[in-house]
């Protein structure tokens, strides 16, 4: 072998090799690019089903602190997340009939709920009754009332009473008939503080705002107010049964996740644990 020929397969081997590792290199970014391209296309899915993992909730504001015991158990249950708005009735029914995103409406009344089905917004064929309201008299601890009794709402001396819009709010309307029915409409109507929410009217009570509200059992027994005040019920039979109802929107994203929210607001297990926290079960 002469020195050319070995220096001829010497150069050509190490032009192959080279060549070779230009193949390599080649190789390995088309594999890397091909490779971040299947997982990116792979992750993809999981991303989108992640983002179903939430449900929009619309809730009537007497509702707030139910949610706030039960939702993170139904989290942690099902893995999905809540988003929730909480206002008065009508408000949320309005803000749904103008296009405003929700899976599920937890309405304070069968009123607000029919709304949408007349509407043809919803899943459901009819509102689904889910809880009993109840309808209380509260005061704060240093209110001039001792004892509070719903007789204090005859006294002359009587100065504001909070009340939730009756046009807005199922808790405002049933203060309203449970007024008249009981012949106080008269001496309570010129000291009314009118709220857009249930919660507001305790709010205005609690912040002194009112001497007295008339609210949902719920917020008098939340957590803002147990310490801080007291209330008494109303009789039921003088007011008509605030039937809390909901419907899952034909719009929603998610309204697998919304049947679950609302089979789990139905079940034994919160059923059975409403009266502790100021709802009547419709179980």
């Amino acid at each position: 072998m002469t020195w050319m020929t070995l220096g001829y397969r010497t150069v050509h081997n190490t032009v192959a090799r080279t060549a070779q590792n230009a193949v390599n290199r080649t190789s390995r970014r088309s594999f890397s690019a091909m490779l971040a391209a299947v997982l990116l296309t792979a992750a993809t899915p999981f991303a989108l089903h992640a983002q179903e993992k939430v449900v929009t909730v619309a809730a009537a504001a007497d509702m707030e602190p139910v949610l706030q015991v039960f939702g993170p158990i139904f989290e942690k249950k099902t893995g999905i997340k809540l988003k929730v708005s909480f206002a008065s009735s009508a408000t949320l029914s309005q803000q749904i009939q103008n296009g405003s995103p929700a899976d599920i409406f937890l309405s304070a009344d069968f009123y607000f709920a029919e709304q949408l089905v007349a509407s043809s917004l919803t899943e459901t064929k009819s509102p689904i009754p889910y809880a009993k309201g109840v309808l209380v008299l509260w005061t704060s601890n240093g209110s001039r009332f001792k004892p509070l009794t719903i007789d204090n709402l005859s006294r002359k001396d009587l100065k504001s009473v909070a009340i939730a819009n009756p046009d807005r709010a199922p808790y405002g309307r049933s203060a309203v008939i449970v007024l008249k029915r009981m012949k106080l409409w008269d001496n309570v109507a010129p000291h009314i503080v009118q709220a857009e929410s249930v919660s507001q009217a305790g709010q205005f009570a609690l912040s002194g705002n009112a001497e007295l509200a008339l609210m949902s059992q719920t917020v008098a027994m939340s957590p803002a107010y147990r310490n801080k005040g007291n209330f008494v019920l109303f009789p039921f039979s003088q007011y008509p049964e605030i039937i809390q109802s909901a419907v899952i929107l034909k719009k929603g994203e998610n309204r697998e996740g919304a049947h679950a929210l609302l089979n789990f607001i139905l079940s034994p297990q919160v059923q059975q644990s409403l009266p502790k926290l100021g709802l009547q079960s419709v179980k």
